[in-house]
């Protein structure tokens, strides 16, 4: 796919993975199947990752939970940037939307319950909207700084990023 979607052909996937076209058509009838396969594994890997981390910070006060979540985040973007730049661009390509709002239902639920137990912690709120206000925003602040920064972040920018995103969504949230 580093020739991108358009230019990529099953022959050129084929070649690169050392298999052979007829092996490749037999798991996979077409590119944009291959692209599924792909982006349905990845979403799985993330969401295992998140799964982990929410179960880690279900007992922490807010502002460590959600430096965590936040952290979190920015990691789950940096696994694999590239192929995650690929596949957030070629997910609409594929159909598969409704897999990526799975995804983000199961991201709202998770803050949601969180939010849900530390009721005490923060103001009266649709807790319904302050999980997708929140992880909307921690989801566009980790994209766009990982994906989409002209050179990979620094360990420092990492830090200052998670720190002003805590701020952003605790503030929010007191």
């Amino acid at each position: 796919m580093k020739e991108g979607f358009d230019r990529a052909s099953t022959n050129r996937i084929a070649e690169v993975a050392g298999v052979s076209v007829g092996s490749l058509y037999q798991y996979f009838p077409s590119k944009e199947a291959l692209v599924v396969a792909v982006v349905d594994r990845h979403n799985r890997d993330i969401m295992q990752f998140v799964r982990g981390a929410f179960a880690d910070v279900a007992a922490l006060p807010l502002e460590k939970a959600v430096r965590a979540m936040v952290a979190v985040a920015i990691q789950a973007h940096r696994i694999d940037p590239k192929l995650h730049r690929v596949l957030a661009e070629q997910i609409p390509r594929t159909g598969r939307l409704e897999n990526v709002e799975g995804f983000n239902r199961e991201n709202y639920a998770l803050f949601r319950a969180y939010l849900e137990g530390h009721r005490d912690e923060i103001r009266a709120v649709d807790l319904e909207l302050a999980a997708f206000v929140c992880v909307t925003s921690i989801e566009a602040l980790a994209h766009t700084a990982v994906l989409h920064s002209a050179q990979k972040l620094s360990d420092e920018a990492v830090e200052a990023l998670i720190e002003e995103a805590t701020r952003l969504i605790a503030g929010y949230l007191n």
